[in-house]
């Protein structure tokens, strides 16, 4: 057995040692979403419309990772609407940014990885490189807009009769407190999977015009503010959407209320 299917074996018991049936569903779902990469991977090589596959397999990824991750059915939903709003919104900037930033392909910090390999693979970098940064932010805007509306229900659970501008003011709060930690996640991965090339630069004593222009390090910072705007807004869509969906069941029994 190598390392990866030892870690792989200790995730899974500590999943289930932590989450019981819960844990057991996340680790399920986890291999799910390996698999619609994975199947992402041979559509694309298979031709087919990048932006098409692209769509169809973030949909999917986010349902399983929302789905298989909680059981209250109002938290779900609410957190897949806004997974999907939120990140038809990142695709629109990813196209726009590959298109004026052109980030596809390698870089020649990559030459001596690729010499004797050829790059006429009938495949468009410029498709690859958007794929890899939506891919990238699923996972932050399905945890932010779990979060966000989890801990909203909550609030609504505990005070049924709480007003919009009170539950607008928890969301403020409690989105804060997200913010904060979620940036705070992709902020110190991104720069701990960077150091090496870090150390690499400075040691090469390049200039300040290098390491912005430089291509290898600015696809990983676009990828991380991606990231950090999918997790904005994700808190406040899913915050809008609860509040919206508190202010209809409220006129709903007040409705029911009148009638009876």
């Amino acid at each position: 057995m190598n390392a990866i299917g030892l870690l792989v074996m200790i995730l899974f018991v500590l999943m289930v040692f932590v989450g019981k049936g819960q844990g057991v569903k996340a680790f399920v779902g986890l291999v799910c979403n390996f698999l619609a990469i994975f199947i992402l991977m041979i559509l694309i090589n298979w031709q087919f419309n990048p932006y098409i596959v692209t769509s169809i397999m973030s949909l999917i990824i986010l349902s399983v990772a929302i789905y298989l991750g909680a059981d209250n059915t109002n938290v779900t939903n609410i957190a897949f609407k806004t997974s999907v709003i939120v990140v038809a919104i990142i695709m629109i900037l990813t196209i726009i940014i590959q298109y004026f930033g052109q980030f596809q392909g390698f870089t020649t910090e990559n030459s001596e990885e690729l010499e004797g390999l050829s790059l006429t693979v009938g495949l468009s970098f410029s498709h690859i490189a958007m794929i890899a940064m939506v891919i990238s932010v699923l996972g932050a805007v399905a945890e932010a807009s779990m979060a966000i509306s989890a801990d909203l229900t909550e609030v609504i659970e505990r005070t049924p009769n709480m007003t919009s501008m009170r539950l607008y003011a928890h969301s403020r709060i409690i989105g804060g407190q997200i913010l904060g930690t979620a940036i705070n996640t992709l902020f110190f991965g991104v720069l701990g999977a960077n150091i090496p090339l870090l150390i690499w630069f400075v040691r090469l004593r390049y200039p300040i015009a290098m390491f912005v222009n430089a291509k290898l390090l600015m696809v990983e910072v676009v990828t991380m503010l991606l990231g950090m705007l999918g997790i904005l807004l994700s808190i406040w869509v899913a915050s809008w959407l609860v509040v919206r969906t508190h202010v209809k069941q409220q006129k709903v029994v007040i409705k029911n209320e009148r009638n009876i």
